[in-house]
């Protein structure tokens, strides 16, 4: 999305541009991470061109799975380094590969124990039930960080 004009954008112009709704917008300016440049005289949200940057930087890291906390934070930060933050996002992907992996391990020591028709303890399965809750905890957690939150 290139805009090159010096006009003003109302929230709701902007949402259509942008693909956001007018809601998550909203919730953005009371949240203090994306606040519109001016108003008009009749009380409307009035967005320049580089807000509509700025919100392009909040989409980018929001797409590498960053919450709106995190994204806040690091675009308050004066010392902001997109290095950092990918850095961040490849250890976060690394902790849940490697969580996904023992996952793994012991969904096939139980399908290896089953198909020797041996009974899986009450401590193998309950181990196992653990941690699938916890992966899937994890799978929801992250789908939610990603998905907009107008509220």
């Amino acid at each position: 999305m290139i805009i090159t004009s010096n006009k003003n954008w109302k929230v709701g112009e902007l949402a259509k541009i942008t693909g956001l709704t007018i809601r998550t917008l909203r919730y953005y300016d009371q949240i203090g991470l994306f606040s519109p440049s001016g108003y008009s005289d009749s009380g409307y949200r009035l967005y320049h061109e580089a807000d509509i940057s700025k919100l392009q930087q909040i989409l980018a890291l929001k797409d590498l799975g960053l919450s709106l906390e995190e994204i806040k934070s690091i675009l308050a930060d004066e010392q902001y380094n997109p290095i950092d933050v990918i850095s961040l996002q490849i250890d976060r992907l690394k902790q849940n590969i490697s969580a996904e992996q023992i996952l793994l391990k012991e969904l096939q020591n139980a399908l290896r124990i089953m198909k020797m028709e041996q009974p899986l303890t009450v401590e193998n399965f309950t181990r196992l039930l653990r941690m699938m809750k916890k992966s899937h905890e994890n799978y929801f957690a992250e789908r939610q960080a990603r998905m907009e939150r107008p509220f």
